[in-house]
């Protein structure tokens, strides 16, 4: 059983259905003015309107992206760049509990362009306050970027509150809403920027978007043959255009339904961990989180070796972010929200599909034996 849809999603039957005519017949440049890429071109537009909708935002605010890491760097860097340019500004404003593509984004700002960071407190829940972020706003301040939905934690942020404090400041608000995407609204949240990835909706590998408003300048990270308005050069990638905003409407269209139905599966499968493993603590916010999210900490076992014994199980799931696979450093994220750097090593997350409909009663059986397959090991 596969519990990783956090980091990466099978791509769905209709998403390939929709991308092979322009994979095939329809395979055009959309820059190229002739038939074959006029047709691409139609497709790619269509595509952005048909994401614009769903974002709620104008179709000419839609990016075209390779995904989530490069639409957060171009959200982050470009409108703190523009700002710099236009205004002089050279302050952002983030959480310690960001995706390192929003972290490092900011450091290089920091390293490359002499702005100064303020990187706010998260509680032990992982939730940042609005006032928090009120009191950090200056005169100079280019930027707020955040997640939407954290991709270890699930915990989701206050944003309309954030966004109010934001807009009365007037100052841009991204967020990083690559989690969020399927589970949580898009339009309405009152955000400047907003960043999708596509594998985490059934789209391929390779696609996303960042939408940010007309009236914000943005500097492109990427320079070349001026495609996407100027903002992002590189051919686009018409099919994968197709698929992402395919994979978008179906789960935007099934969305309520989803969130229901595995909201409440998680919550059942949270109440059996907690309850056949003593020591098991759910990390993230109670109640304000991500519907398909649940990750524990397992004190005094190693997380690794609880994924390990959960595979020879048949389940397979995470330790937390994918892009961070590897590395012997305790969960930053976790660490942030107070949770001692031994303990953030035993974290382990699971992430449910959209299309839930078993019964989780088993998997809950499986970790309590694989974590007590851990223990009596050491």
């Amino acid at each position: 059983m596969y519990l990783d849809n956090a980091a990466t999603t099978p791509v769905r039957r209709e998403v390939i259905e929709a991308m092979l005519p322009y994979l095939r017949g329809a395979f055009g440049n959309p820059s190229s003015h002739h038939e074959v890429g006029e047709q691409a071109a139609s497709a790619l537009a269509d595509a952005r309107a048909r994401v614009a909708a769903v974002l709620g935002v104008r179709t000419g605010d839609v990016i075209f992206t390779s995904g989530g890491t490069e639409g957060n760097n171009l959200a982050v860097k470009g409108i703190a760049l523009g700002a710099m340019l236009a205004r002089g500004r050279r302050h952002v404003v983030t959480t310690g509990i960001e995706h390192e593509s929003i972290l490092e984004s900011v450091a290089a700002l920091q390293r490359l362009h002499g702005f100064e960071a303020t990187v706010l407190d998260v509680d032990d829940t992982g939730r940042v306050s609005p006032d928090a972020v009120a009191a950090t706003l200056r005169e100079d301040t280019a930027l707020v970027t955040l997640g939407y939905a954290n991709n270890e934690t699930g915990t989701v942020q206050d944003v309309h509150a954030i966004a109010a404090v934001a807009t009365a400041a007037r100052v841009p608000l991204h967020l990083d809403a690559v989690q969020a995407a399927g589970w949580l609204p898009l339009s309405g949240t009152g955000a400047d920027a907003i960043t999708i990835a596509g594998h985490k909706l059934g789209a391929p590998k390779g696609i996303g978007a960042t939408a940010i408003r007309g009236r914000i300048p943005v500097e492109p990270i990427l320079h070349g043959g001026g495609q996407e308005r100027g903002r992002r050069s590189g051919t686009e990638d018409v099919a994968g255009a197709v698929g992402l905003a395919t994979a978008l409407e179906l789960a935007e269209a099934e969305r309520a339904a989803s969130a229901a139905r595995v909201g409440a599966a998680r919550d059942a499968f949270v109440a059996a961990v907690l309850a056949a493993v003593p020591s098991a603590a759910l990390t993230g916010h109670p109640i304000e989180r991500l519907p398909a999210t649940a990750s524990f900490t397992f004190a005094g076992t190693s997380g690794e070796a609880v994924l390990l014994e959960l595979e020879r199980r048949g389940i397979v799931s995470s330790s937390g972010s994918a892009c961070a696979a590897g590395s012997d450093e305790p969960s930053h994220v976790l660490v942030a929200m107070g949770i001692a750097p031994e303990v953030a090593q035993t974290a382990v997350r699971f992430t449910f599909p959209h299309d839930l409909t078993v019964d989780l009663g088993p998997v809950a059986a499986a970790v309590a034996a694989s974590v007590a397959a851990v223990r009596s090991a050491t």
